[in-house]
């Protein structure tokens, strides 16, 4: 693709760097920030950079932050006996979004996969087991279900997931597999997806 601009080559390439836009849709929208007033694009700058170096992790459930604990963490409208585990923060938004979950999360930055050198320990899965532990001395936690993805990658955490839990004494329970086998939940309709936290079932590590 040739380009009249060298400043504008350089908007259109890191554009597409973002997932699913490709250079020509990078061009135009590069070009339909060049049409707009000079405000809207500053406003757009500094919402990014802001992102950037001001969002924060839950100290608690690992989900995006304005402070050092997320709202969700903090409302005492929460049930805190609940915690639902994902495998990413658009799976807490996906859920959220189903309006049938009043529980809390824990977001586990990914799943099991030896094939891409990741295990249990890359993963924030013992922050997890301390925050069942430590329930027991305030509001115990007695349910974790497991809402990950239907794949091999979703089934062998879940498996380990549910090993280290039962040794607690912790339910474990799992969506129901309204969610299509290789689906992920941000990618799933609303309905099936809080209809499949609705009727979760108990996970069977025997």
């Amino acid at each position: 693709m040739n380009f009249p601009s060298k400043l504008i080559e350089d908007a259109v390439t890191e554009i597409s760097r973002l997932p699913g836009i490709g250079k020509k849709t990078a061009l135009r929208l590069a070009l339909h920030l060049l049409k707009q007033h000079e405000a809207h694009s500053e406003a757009l700058t500094l919402a990014i950079t802001r992102m950037r170096s001001e969002i924060r992790y839950c100290k608690t459930c690992h989900n995006i932050s304005d402070e050092e604990e997320c709202s969700i963490c903090l409302s005492h409208r929460r049930d805190e006996s609940l915690i639902c585990v994902v495998e990413d923060i658009r799976d807490v938004l996906a859920i959220e979004n189903t309006n049938q979950y009043q529980g809390k999360y824990h977001v586990l930055g990914g799943v099991i996969s030896p094939i891409q050198g990741v295990g249990p320990e890359d993963l924030t899965i013992e922050s997890l087991i301390s925050r069942v532990e430590s329930s027991a001395h305030a509001a115990p936690v007695q349910e974790v279900i497991l809402a990950l993805s239907a794949t091999m990658e979703g089934d062998t955490t879940s498996f380990y997931l549910a090993k280290r839990l039962k040794e607690k004494g912790i339910r474990v329970s799992s969506i129901a597999r309204g969610i299509p086998v290789g689906g992920e939940l941000e990618f799933t309709d609303e309905v099936t997806l809080g209809r499949s936290i609705l009727t979760r079932i108990n996970y069977a590590t025997e």
